[in-house]
């Protein structure tokens, strides 16, 4: 590979641009917390694919990206260099590629990619990632609700069908199930010898 032209002012600010806690994620995760959310940080969602969020929320299955206008093309505010414009709009558009992707496996895996561009003030991010988060959460819950309610109708069905199979006559609502082991109540109140 050819050696790119660069100057010393570029490759020194090239040099200071962070990957991890930079300003905006920082202001972001703040906010998050100040609104009593709790998260991980810098975490892979999912195992076996190398792809990092800035801001995890585990429970709800949510991955949240701070993508910077320049890096990421932003819409709005990108800018295409002219000095090495070749090399710079392949390694864009690369990135870009890659956050489709990543997207597309954190969905397959049953997770929801939040991307939040670095030029959105980070109290209204925190708001729209809060929101997603609850949305997220409510919607687990009530599929754990139906899940449970299932296995509960299942489960009486399966507890139905083996009283069936044993003889036993069904039970009608309202009546206590009749086993060898009660007891019969005599008139006057006082117990007797077990029915039988």
């Amino acid at each position: 590979m050819e050696a790119l032209e660069s100057t010393p002012d570029v490759r020194a600010r090239m040099s200071r641009q962070k990957s991890k806690d930079t300003k905006i994620e920082v202001a972001l995760r703040k906010a998050l917390h100040a609104s009593g959310l709790r998260f991980r940080v810098h975490g892979r969602p999912v195992k076996g694919v190398r792809r990092e969020a800035d801001i995890v929320f585990g429970p709800a299955r949510v991955a949240v990206f701070v993508d910077g206008c320049f890096w990421h093309g932003c819409p709005e505010h990108a800018t295409w260099p002219r000095r090495n414009a070749e090399f710079w709009r392949a390694k864009i558009e690369g990135n870009q590629a890659r956050d489709r992707d990543t997207d597309a496996r954190l969905a397959e895996a049953g997770w929801l990619a939040v991307r939040v561009w670095e030029h959105e003030p980070p109290a209204e991010s925190a708001v729209r990632v809060a929101e997603v988060v609850a949305r997220r959460k409510a919607e687990r819950a009530a599929r754990a609700a139906a899940r449970t309610a299932a296995r509960a109708v299942v489960a009486g069905t399966a507890a139905a069908d083996a009283r069936t199979v044993a003889g036993e006559a069904p039970a009608v609502a309202g009546e206590a199930p009749a086993s060898a082991g009660d007891v019969r109540v005599e008139e006057g109140g006082a117990a007797g010898a077990p029915a039988g």
